[in-house]
Order: structure tokens, then sequence, then C-alpha cells
């Protein structure tokens, strides 16, 4: 092999650095979630990112305009994961189901758990922010879609009320360690999934 085609592969290996709207967009998210919406500059940002506040204002135009697309792909990134984590439990819809605290417990102890980005969003902004409310009620909405065609494959009577259930319990555990850091919440979590699946089975089989 020669020499130029040696360096032209080594080249084509390396990493493609981010772009700069890239690195601007992957700080936001961090801090954002780490830290708070308010708690973060637009000025701490580019400094982070190595960027200008050209880019920021050409790609993104505001803040909120930049949080938009901070919601937009931490909640897309978010519920790629957890669906992935009930997939893995295999091919049976209750375990699926029952993988749920689970993949809380996994998102808790890895380190970057900041609680829910959409719910963490609303209770920093006024209550009037419609925007805010209709995205998290839009990333509701795709949770409880998955979970309710989850729940009519495990047998429920009511797959949609057992969706909601489901939602509650999630989001009622990510608040709670939020505000406790407390593991044994997931315990508590758990027992509570227990009793609303086992009652689901139950109405399965007597069906």
């Amino acid at each position: 092999m020669s020499k130029t085609k040696a360096a032209l592969l080594l080249k084509s290996a390396e990493p493609i650095a981010a772009s700069p709207q890239s690195r601007i967009l992957d700080v936001a998210r961090e801090l954002f979630c780490r830290d708070g919406i308010h708690a973060t500059g637009i000025d701490r940002i580019l400094a982070a990112a190595g960027a200008s506040k050209m880019t920021l204002y050409a790609r993104y135009g505001s803040k909120d305009a930049l949080l938009r697309a901070v919601l937009t792909e931490e909640g897309t990134d978010w519920r790629q994961r957890f669906f992935a984590r009930l997939d893995a439990a295999g091919a049976d819809p209750l375990a699926q189901l029952r993988a749920i605290v689970p993949a809380l417990g996994d998102w808790f102890s890895g380190g970057k758990f900041y609680g829910c980005a959409f719910m963490n969003a609303v209770s920093e902004h006024r209550k009037d922010e419609v925007w805010l409310r209709e995205m998290a009620a839009a990333h509701h909405r795709e949770i409880l879609a998955r979970l309710a065609t989850i729940a009519t494959m495990a047998g429920s009577a009511e797959p949609a009320v057992l969706a909601r259930q489901l939602l509650l319990l999630i989001d009622g555990t990510i608040a709670a360690l939020m505000v406790s850091g407390d593991p044994t919440v997931l315990d508590i979590a758990r027992r509570n999934l227990d009793a609303i699946l086992n009652s689901t089975e139950h109405q399965s089989r007597s069906a």
C-alpha cells in the first residue's frame, strides 16, 4: 500500500468534528438539563461550545428556539432509550411492562439523571407558556401510545387506562427520585407496578 493511500485511509478514519451549531445544541442540552434553563445564560453556552453569537442566532434565533431544539432531541433520545430497554425484556408484553421500573433505575444510576426535561422546563416557566405545555403533552402522547400498544398485547381490557396509570407511575417515580435522590423510591415504584400489572394479568386470565 502506498504512503498516499495509507494517509487517505487514516484521514477517513478520523472522527468528523462537530459543527458549531451541533456543539451549541449539545452544550445547551447538558447545561439546561443539569443546571436549569434560567441558570444557564447564552454566553455560558457559547463559551463552552466555542461558538459565536452569530452562529447561535443564525441557526436558532433565540434562547426559546434553542430550548425547543433541546427538548425535541432530549425527548426523542429518552423515548428511544426507554423503549429499547422495555423491548430488551423479551417478547412477552407483561415482561416488557415489568421492565419499566428497572429502566428508570438504569437511568437513575447511570450518572446523568437530571429528571424529566419537560417537567423541569414547565416548572421553570410561566404557567401560560403554551408552547412548552404543548411540547410536554406531545412527549406524553408518544409514551402513552406505545404503552397502550403493549397493554393491548398484554390483554388489558382497558389499555388506554392502563397506559395512563403507567405514565403516572413513571412521572411520579422520576419526580420523587429527582427531589429525594433516594434509590428506595424505586422499590416502592416496583411494588406499585407489580400491583397494577398483577391486576391486569388477572383480568386477562378471567376474560
